[in-house]
């Protein structure tokens, strides 16, 4: 009786420290920055949500470079723009040759989990400082999504490629600074700030902020 009693209370101590070891493995604040950087439920094949914001900028950027090399070609650079605004926000245009997520949705998406784990007890200081930094470059990009898709749809409203040409070069230049940022201010770098703030460094500084948690090497 006496053994049969000490073993059922040492599979349960058992029970209570492998429960114990599962939700310590639980970091509240590493899962949120894996949901930005490494896998999201929902992403196309369960990419992070900024790696899939970073895919459908490459896509958006280089139809908005296809359409301005010839910007004569009045009814391809239309075409062009419906992909655009495919990879920039599904929503809009629901068919075209993107991952059908959006930068938008995944941009957003990224910085409002690294804003959750900045906000959750015990985030290191590590966390609360390049999270700043990851957040605002990503919502920068966030913020030029609207105004490229305002952008695309001038273009495919026009009728005179001349008045056009202009329009697709400014959407050449800003679905590149939604992927790679821009230098604002002429001074020779792209920071992480706003307007300068692209989705590259947003993942510069999420790279950073994984590294200081020991996520990554």
């Amino acid at each position: 009786m006496y053994v049969t009693t000490l073993l059922r209370v040492s599979a349960f101590a058992l029970v209570g420290l492998l429960c114990a070891t599962a939700v310590a493995a639980q970091n509240p604040v590493h899962n949120h920055i894996g949901h930005a950087a490494t896998g999201f439920n929902g992403t196309p094949e369960g990419q992070g949500l900024l790696s899939t914001a970073i895919a459908e900028a490459a896509v958006a950027a280089r139809h908005a470079g296809l359409a301005a090399r010839d910007p004569s070609d009045l009814d391809g650079a239309k075409r062009h723009m419906g992909h655009v605004i495919h990879a920039l926000d599904p929503s809009v245009v629901e068919s075209g040759p993107g991952l059908g997520y959006g930068v938008k949705q995944g941009a957003e998406g990224a910085a409002r989990h690294v804003e959750l784990a900045a906000g959750t007890d015990g985030a290191s200081q590590n966390v609360t400082t390049h999270s700043n930094h990851v957040i605002t470059a990503a919502r920068n990009a966030a913020a030029n999504v609207d105004a490229a898709i305002a952008l695309a749809q001038r273009i495919q409203a026009s009728n005179d490629y001349v008045l056009a040409e202009p329009l697709i070069e400014q959407l050449a230049a800003l679905t590149e600074a939604i992927a790679s940022g821009t230098d604002a201010n002429d001074d020779g770098r792209i920071g992480w700030q706003a307007p300068e703030g692209g989705l590259a460094q947003s993942d510069q500084h999420l790279t950073l902020l994984q590294r200081g948690e020991g996520l990554i090497n």
